[in-house]
């Protein structure tokens, strides 16, 4: 039933679109704790840490829709109207999503659908893992002599196949982060090898941020097989860039190619 204005109790509809960054859950902004403090329903992704769930009311309602590559739970159009249903029937919803909601969230649909139902709707961003997950790793996206700019791209696109956007993205000097592409990493390697960038710092990162989070240090003609020895899972995102010779554990790389080079 959907209540009305002369329904006892009555809550207006409310939708905040909420950024729960990239899995630690003390990288929520203030901004977004605060809204899961108001909220009467909590629909939360599978990347969301359930801890940020305490932040909420424990009369709030809260609703795992997660989707994950190869195990969607709900389709995007079953989210839009849950989303829409609870708003109209108990209040302020929050709909919680890993990351930032506009980076590979799809957050702009679900913010459009609400919009057609004139519900007020808000959007508080998140960390992004992209640029974050990186960061808590030391690892700049851009850093000046070696990186001017970053690519963020998809590794697989909603058809299941690899993005046309990392054709072009390989071809420049730009940092290249690649997120959902773990299960495309060979055909992502051979990009770059026939770009001659064989010997490109690599990085690869699983469940960034995390307790359990794991971190393979490579080049391009080894990342594969690194990943496959560290036992590297999604969620994981790639770095390809000079910029990945700034963690630490990169010089023993650097050393042995020098000493490789002098020999030779």
């Amino acid at each position: 039933m959907i209540l009305n204005k002369t329904t006892k109790g009555f809550k207006e509809p409310k939708i905040t679109l909420v950024g729960a960054g990239p899995g630690d859950p003390e990288l929520i902004t203030m901004k977004g704790a605060n809204a899961l403090k108001t909220a009467d329903v909590v629909l939360y992704d599978a990347l969301v840490n359930e801890a940020l769930l305490n932040y909420a009311s424990p009369d709030a309602i809260k609703i795992y829709v997660g989707k994950r590559s190869g195990a969607h739970s709900y389709s995007q159009a079953a989210v839009n109207k849950l989303m829409v249903d609870y708003a109209m029937n108990y209040g302020h919803v929050v709909r919680l999503k890993g990351g930032d909601p506009f980076v590979f969230g799809r957050g702009y649909e679900e913010l459009d659908f609400a919009l057609n139902y004139s519900i007020p709707t808000q959007v508080i961003p998140g960390l992004s893992s992209s640029i974050s997950v990186p960061g808590l790793q030391q690892i700049p996206v851009t850093h000046r002599g070696l990186s001017e700019s970053f690519w963020v791209v998809t590794g697989t696109t909603a058809s299941g196949e690899m993005s046309s956007d990392l054709y072009e993205a390989v071809r420049t000097k730009a940092t290249v982060v690649v997120l959902m592409g773990l299960n495309k990493i060979a055909e992502i390697v051979k990009l770059f090898q026939n770009e001659g960038k064989n010997k490109l710092p690599v990085a690869c990162i699983q469940s960034g941020s995390m307790e359990d989070e794991k971190l393979a240090i490579g080049i391009v003609d080894t990342i594969e097989e690194l990943v496959i020895e560290k036992n590297i899972k999604a969620p994981a995102l790639l770095i390809f860039g000079e910029v990945v010779s700034l963690h630490p554990s990169f010089q023993p790389i650097k050393d042995f190619y020098r000493t490789l080079q002098e020999e030779q």
